[in-house]
């Protein structure tokens, strides 16, 4: 394993170009939450996102967690991120997710600076408690509104013993596939909703090998971190015909809110 990352190779946009394929073979439109220094280091990539017709999220400007940055700086990252975007003519930004999902109970105040600043939605909870962020006491990983924004929580697998997020990053390389093919099927018979994330390096297994220094020095997390890459894009593209609709996080937000309204007229 490289110490340091002096070796490792920008491959942000050959993974990304993967993940857009994907979404062209299966003809969905998603959200990519994109990280502001990423956008200046790749602005075609972004144009390339947006010709494609899917949604720009902001994922901060450099991904550094909500707790490192404080109030004012959390404001500032968010500023940052939102002006190079602006400058690729990605001018409405309607979501965030925060990086590694540090949205907690310590953190709440970051929805009022959200709202704030004009964003809709937040995509940002783990309602469970995992080694580095969590907020179990958040009710639930169904949606709701906090402090004036929507939340959409990522979906859980609601296991006692493994209760962590069903489709994205670690959990999908790591939870075997017939067991989280099942627990979609089940949420999306109940609830209609599953809400999962992938990150480009989660599909790249020819990215060398380096100590990453947001996750500290444990050996376990390193491990997971490359865990199982190259069966990724399959299991994506597995769980992906599993759903009868992919959509972006700002679409399902207007839709939500569109039968609520009517629901509102309809009961007065």
């Amino acid at each position: 394993m490289i110490p340091d990352g002096t070796r490792y190779r920008e491959r942000v946009p050959h993974n990304v170009e993967r993940l857009l394929a994907l979404a062209a073979d299966h003809r969905f439109r998603c959200t990519f939450f994109t990280v502001g220094n990423v956008a200046r280091q790749h602005p075609d990539l972004v144009r390339r996102i947006v010709d494609a017709g899917h949604e720009i999220g902001c994922h901060g400007d450099d991904h550094t967690p909500i707790d490192r940055l404080g109030r004012d700086g959390f404001r500032a990252d968010l500023e940052r991120c939102l002006e190079s975007l602006a400058k690729l003519g990605v001018s409405r930004v309607r979501g965030f997710r925060a990086p590694m999902g540090s949205m907690t109970e310590a953190t709440r105040w970051g929805y009022e600076i959200l709202a704030d600043l004009g964003f809709e939605y937040s995509s940002s909870v783990l309602a469970t408690r995992l080694p580095y962020y969590g907020w179990p006491g958040f009710g639930g990983d169904a949606p709701r509104i906090v402090d004036g924004i929507c939340e959409l929580p990522l979906t859980l697998t609601g296991l006692p013993f493994l209760n962590t997020p069903l489709v994205g990053g670690i959990f999908l390389r790591a939870i075997p596939l017939p067991l989280i093919e099942r627990l979609v099927r089940r949420r999306l018979g109940s609830a209609g909703l599953v809400v999962g994330y992938v990150h480009p390096y989660d599909v790249d297994h020819q990215q060398e090998r380096f100590v990453h220094p947001e996750i500290g020095a444990s050996r376990l997390l390193h491990w997971l971190m490359y865990l199982n890459r190259r069966d990724a894009l399959r299991r994506l593209d597995r769980l992906v015909g599993l759903a009868e609709r992919v959509i972006p996080f700002a679409e399902y937000v207007a839709e939500t809110r569109a039968a609520a309204g009517g629901q509102a007229q309809k009961a007065s």
